[in-house]
């Protein structure tokens, strides 16, 4: 033993540089703590104690532990430096341990309708894919968008834009469209991880997502401001008057930079559909695909309606998945639960909308907003620089809180604010449009991270989409909708 001791440390002394090189890499392999990993994260630790240490000063205790956390959370899903559930558990555990918001806050996530639209658009997409609806679909789309690459993600992109004039709900139209998407990427020859996939599920969930914030009912914080605008000051939103502010810029430019975007980020080559896979096999629909049929077209119903009977499209959602999951249906596998349901996705988006209720339970957006309004220098003799400076107000909002939390900050403000710089008051409202519609990181927007989550697209390419349509945001789309409004006469 002495002499393998011996004989082992003697050789280990001997080795080339070259063989001690080798054994250092796999030693990093063996501790990727080591690796550029480590750096990320100790710099989002450093940046969160900061925050907190330093927003200690300034703001109460609980606002200052939410700020921290905030910047904890944030870092880590920009950075991908972990699964993106670690840190939604460790918000989850950190801010009950930290006792900044009662439980009910917190866990606010797994209450409301988004977290249980997700569910139900896992299980739905699910049971596309169990009975073959699906594939159908597939050919069907193929047949009309299936005849070059820049076709087929124009296509999608229209296509999406068009379901958000007729449905409401952006999470719903995800929840519809990605699991079909997928399908069709696979009917389309664009295999797991190629940039064709990649850029089919972008451009279906950017497509109805982004551009639909100059639809009034078409998302979440759209009919926020509406609400709000009405119960705090009578202004009732003109559903026309509000596309005609924002569809051509906002909306129609941002669709065709989108298009471009992709087919330049994520190149591919032109779809080979798969022509055995139904012509072959079977050309009907079965039983099982009627019957899922009839589920889907009775939840489009009563989402396309939901201004009539006022029921959440999460608990419509939430009723079809449990019908699917019934045994008997067979609208799904036995292991369903168990096998096809992603629930780190769960805890990511139920983190992401209990860290928005914490931020705005403890304060800590109002306070951040009145705080940089005083350094604002609104001039009522400066319209420009007023709608300018309340752009950017709104967008910090929407980076600190989520993009409903825009609305829930900025609104009860707008009367004091257009006082103060002899605006409309419409204008300085319409001004959150501006802000909400432009998005910096995912997390931001639940129908993206949901996007995200379904169909399974990897973080850096969702971020590097973001971070581009944000820099054209600011640099070019904001400034041609500020001039499409001087044209309308708003300021």
């Amino acid at each position: 033993m002495i002499g393998q001791k011996f004989f082992s440390q003697a050789h280990t002394e001997a080795a080339s540089p070259s063989e001690t090189q080798d054994k250092g890499q796999r030693e990093r392999k063996r501790h990727p703590v080591l690796g550029p990993r480590f750096w990320k994260i100790s710099l989002i630790l450093v940046a969160a104690s900061l925050v907190g240490v330093g927003s200690a000063a300034v703001l109460p205790q609980t606002m200052a532990i939410a700020a921290g956390l905030t910047v904890f959370c944030i870092g880590f899903w920009a950075l991908s430096v972990a699964p993106e559930y670690w840190p939604a558990l460790a918000f989850f555990a950190i801010a009950i341990l930290s006792d900044i918001a009662p439980a009910q806050t917190i866990f606010s996530g797994f209450q409301s309708s988004t977290f249980w639209l997700l569910f139900s658009g896992i299980i739905l997409g699910a049971s596309i894919r169990h009975t073959g609806l699906g594939q159908h679909i597939a050919v069907l789309l193929s047949q009309i968008l299936g005849q070059g690459y820049a076709r087929l993600i124009s296509g999608i992109v229209l296509l999406s834009l068009a379901l958000a004039f007729v449905m409401p709900s952006s999470m719903g139209r995800v929840a519809l469209l990605i699991p079909i998407i997928l399908v069709l990427a696979d009917h389309m020859g664009y295999g797991p991880d190629s940039s064709g996939r990649i850029g089919m599920v972008l451009a279906a969930g950017f497509g109805t997502c982004l551009p639909a914030f100059t639809i009034l009912p078409a998302n979440a914080p759209n009919m926020i401001l509406a609400g709000m605008a009405e119960s705090l000051y009578g202004q009732h939103l003109s559903y026309w008057e509000y596309l005609l502010l924002h569809f051509p810029v906002l909306g129609a430019v941002k669709a065709g930079i989108l298009i471009l975007l992709i087919l330049w980020m994520f190149p591919d080559h032109a779809p080979q559909p798969q022509t055995t896979s139904l012509s072959e096999e079977k050309t009907v629909l079965t039983f099982d695909e009627y019957h899922l049929l009839v589920i889907l077209g009775l939840c489009l119903a009563f989402w396309f309606t939901d201004g009539l009977h006022h029921i959440s499209p999460g608990w419509i959602g939430l009723v079809a998945a449990l019908y699917c999951l019934w045994p008997e249906t067979k609208l799904t596998s036995a292991k369903c639960l168990n096998q096809e349901v992603n629930y780190g996705a769960l805890f990511f988006v139920a983190a992401i909308i209990g860290l928005g209720a914490v931020i705005s339970a403890t304060g800590l957006g109002q306070a951040l907003t009145e705080r940089l309004s005083d350094y604002a220098g609104f001039d009522p003799d400066r319209p420009l620089w007023n709608v300018v400076v309340l752009t950017a107000l709104s967008t910090v909002v929407a980076i600190m809180t989520s993009l409903p939390g825009v609305p829930t900050v900025m609104t009860p403000m707008a009367q004091d604010i257009a006082t103060l710089t002899a605006l409309p008051l419409t204008t300085i409202l319409m001004t959150q449009v501006l802000a909400f519609s432009n998005i910096l990181l995912p997390y931001q927007a639940a129908p993206i991270v949901a996007m995200m989550q379904i169909g399974a697209v990897p973080v850096r390419a969702v971020v590097k989409l973001c971070l581009l349509l944000f820099v054209i945001g600011l640099t070019l789309l904001i400034p041609l909708d500020l001039l499409w409004w001087h044209v309308l006469g708003k300021f």
